[in-house]
């Protein structure tokens, strides 16, 4: 006997409301190389305001995705990471992302044999 589960249960949901939004996946993918300071964040993603990256870090920290370490030097040093949830969500959106390429490819593919 199968039961079907509610699709807030099946933590899909929860992944996604993660990631939601532009930037989320860029700036995990960013961090997943090295720890990065907000300067160098906004350098390397492209087209970002500070607002933004500044509102997505703290969301990705409250949902325990992104580290914030604050260095007792001055003048300040600030370093965000991913923690080892933020690694293991970066590991996941790879393999999706990699799907869509070959989803994408394969609708491009069809697309043109009919036309």
């Amino acid at each position: 006997m199968s039961t079907k589960q509610p699709a807030s249960e099946c933590g899909l949901g929860a992944a996604l409301q993660v990631i939601s939004g532009k930037w989320k996946p860029t700036i995990i993918w960013e961090l997943h190389y090295r720890p990065a300071r907000f300067g160098e964040l906004k350098r390397r993603i492209h087209g970002i305001s500070e607002k933004i990256l500044f509102e997505q870090l703290r969301q990705l920290e409250d949902d325990g995705v992104v580290h914030r370490e604050v260095f007792d030097e001055l003048p300040a040093r600030v370093e965000y990471s991913l923690t080892p949830d933020g690694s293991a969500l970066n590991e996941a959106v790879h393999t999706l992302a990699e799907w869509g390429k070959r989803h994408s490819a394969k609708i491009a593919q069809t697309s043109d044999a009919a036309g």
